[in-house]
């Protein structure tokens, strides 16, 4: 259980991702867990669009192996065509999918989304699920939708949330055998209700980081309250008063795009590596309603300096 099962690179933007060494365990407690949770059967189709650079595709390859469901493997980049992948589930009648939210209001924005009959539940995670989008989902789709969290240090999945109507969105609560904690700056409990940093511990942590003691001796610190560790997410959360967990965003300069972890600072950095350059400010705008990019703003050393040059 203790073995190396695989390692995933954390996205980044800036060519400096992080090798995540997890461990059999881990994806082990998550697979079996959702399979009896998702109610997987031999008799569902999973589809496989998930690139094999983010974990999430652990999980599509094997709870269908481990089940005995069959897998739907679409082409690379599948997911990109929007036309191609509603034809695939259609065609293939798909029972699961898993996508993050921003492909998802992609799918429910095609008219051909309601053909697809034979889902059962659709999986989101990767990015913050928006009260609209869960609104328009059960408004189009007659099955159900689970929103999942669990960064790539906690073996692909911590936490689930059923989504339901008019409700709160939530990321849910722990999957068995993970523990979460939402502490303060002095690795104190808050009160439910009241803002902290989420922390992780449990079968799903990984082992570290491949060659980065010290970042792995940062990010993976002693658990406060029992043996082992606890994995420092970065993520602001609060419990909800029914024991949901509410997500509410970084408490750094990380920030979500498209289901990529990416370093505003970092960005930054290597912009201004560039001798032209005198300095920059990296930002993420929504100018329209979903339609989130990367802005770099610049002060030039020299007035020759273009945007062609930076790219």
């Amino acid at each position: 259980p203790e073995n190396l099962a695989y390692v995933i690179y954390t996205s980044g933007s800036t060519g400096k991702p992080k090798g995540v060494m997890n461990i059999h365990r881990g994806i082990c407690n998550t697979i079996k867990y959702t399979i009896g949770h998702y109610n997987i059967t031999s008799e569902d189709r999973i589809l496989q669009i998930i690139s094999l650079s983010f974990d999430g595709s652990v999980w599509e390859i094997f709870s269908s192996l481990i089940s005995g469901a069959s897998l739907v493997v679409a082409k690379p980049d599948g997911y990109k065509d929007i036309d191609y992948l509603i034809d695939l589930i259609v065609q293939e009648q798909v029972t699961y999918f898993t996508c993050v939210p921003s492909i998802l209001r992609v799918f429910l924005q095609h008219p051909k989304s309601k053909y697809c009959h034979y889902l059962k539940r659709v999986i989101v995670g990767g990015e913050a699920l928006s009260y609209e989008l869960n609104q328009r989902f059960f408004q189009q789709l007659n099955c159900e939708l689970y929103n999942a969290y669990g960064p790539t240090e906690v073996a692909v999945e911590t936490t689930i949330w059923c989504c339901q109507p008019n409700s709160q969105i939530s990321i849910g609560t722990p999957l068995a055998n993970a523990q979460v904690y939402i502490l303060d700056s002095y690795l104190q409990p808050v009160p439910i209700g009241v803002a902290g940093e989420l922390h992780i511990g449990g079968m799903g942590l990984a082992r570290g980081y491949l060659n980065q003691p010290e970042l792995t001796a940062e990010k993976f610190i002693p658990h406060p309250f029992a043996q082992g560790k606890l994995y420092k997410t970065g993520d602001l959360a609060r419990y909800l008063p029914d024991g949901n967990i509410e997500y509410l965003g970084r408490i750094d300069n990380q920030v979500k795009l498209r289901g990529l972890r990416i370093e505003l600072g970092e960005i930054q950095t290597v912009l201004e590596t560039h001798p032209n350059v005198e300095q920059t400010v990296v930002i993420m705008r929504e100018d329209t309603l979903y339609n989130q990019r990367l802005v770099a703003y610049v002060i030039r050393k020299n007035s020759l300096l273009t945007p062609q040059d930076l790219r």
